[in-house]
């Protein structure tokens, strides 16, 4: 897989994946309010406008290092509910992943921009296989995997950090051939 230095713009339904912009502080800080999402991801733990600046500009230089994240915005007004992201692993294999702030939460924008990413992955990166890690108490995250084509392969003991935590999580996958 090349990796790319700007994100294309991905239609996703109702939603758009897009870069981050300065003008998503809104759901950054929406996000940091939110007891889960910090403790996975780079979102700050205590938001301060610098802090989300700081998140933001993160996001950027990304790209060049093969992680790609993308700010899921409602296509209507253009306004961020979250983020999905995909991770280069090797030529062939990457990770998805996705978060929505509380306000967004239950109106589709995740699997709306978990079918995107995977869509681009397969597609323009041409990955092969997909994978997504849900924590086993988190069944909503497990229901839209399911819907958007992926399929459960197993339980990865101790597989993720949360909050200093190692974690169990089911292992999800889409494969560009499916089997």
């Amino acid at each position: 897989m090349d990796t790319l230095r700007d994100l294309p713009v991905l239609p996703a339904g109702d939603y758009v994946l897009r870069r981050w912009e300065l003008t998503d502080l809104a759901v950054v800080e929406e996000a940091a309010q939110d007891p889960y999402i910090p403790l996975v991801n780079t979102v700050p733990a205590r938001y301060t406008r610098d802090a989300g600046i700081a998140f933001v500009e993160r996001q950027w230089g990304r790209p060049a290092s093969g992680l790609y994240p993308f700010a899921i915005a409602r296509a209507v007004d253009g306004r961020a509910v979250g983020h999905a992201g995909l991770r280069a692993l090797g030529p062939d294999r990457a990770s998805v992943g996705y978060w929505v702030a509380p306000p967004g939460r239950r109106a589709g924008a995740a699997a709306a921009a978990l079918r995107a990413i995977t869509a681009w992955g397969h597609g323009e990166l041409a990955v092969a296989r997909l994978e997504l890690h849900v924590e086993p108490w988190n069944t909503g995250s497990q229901r839209t995997a399911e819907s958007c084509g992926y399929q459960r392969e197993g339980l990865m003991r101790d597989w993720m950090r949360v909050g200093g935590e190692l974690r169990d999580a089911f292992m999800y996958t889409a494969l560009r051939t499916p089997r």
